[in-house]
């Protein structure tokens, strides 16, 4: 029964409760000793920080580049599209629910690789290749670019 739930035993503690007087035993400094800079309010060094010299992350080289504005896309084939009906409307939300990409990054590019079989589709997607636009139309489909 929920009323009955408890957790196990020694699986809470109580919060240690400092500078609470003499006789908790964490009262007057409460367990920082004395003076020095971590007794201090704000005290203590930043994270990394090896009392002056040469930082790790500093001493190791830097290596690559990171293109914060890179476009990457989900990539997916024609030979993919055979999952839908002819005459189907084939958009983003159809190909994430026939699980044909496990995440749209920066959209969908639909390449030309492998061959389509099915009539009439509608494929609405963010890029296609050269190839792709030829197999999808020459089997009366059409593309959107969205």
């Amino acid at each position: 029964m929920l009323n009955n739930l408890h957790s196990v035993e020694g699986a809470r503690h109580a919060k240690k409760r400092l500078g609470r007087g003499i006789g908790s035993g964490l009262g007057k400094t409460a367990g920082k000793g004395t003076k020095g800079q971590n007794a201090r309010s704000g005290g203590g060094v930043r994270p990394g920080f090896e009392g002056g010299q040469l930082p790790l992350f500093q001493r190791l080289p830097k290596r690559g580049f990171k293109n914060f504005n890179k476009v990457e896309y989900a990539i997916i084939n024609v030979a993919d599209l055979n999952v839908f009906e002819d005459g189907a409307t084939v958009d983003v939300e159809a190909i994430v629910n026939a699980k044909l990409v496990k995440e749209v990054k920066s959209g969908i590019k639909v390449l030309g690789n492998g061959e389509l079989t099915k009539k009439k589709l509608v494929v609405k997607a963010n890029k296609f290749s050269e190839s792709a636009k030829k197999a999808i139309e020459a089997l009366g489909g059409s593309v959107e670019v969205i």
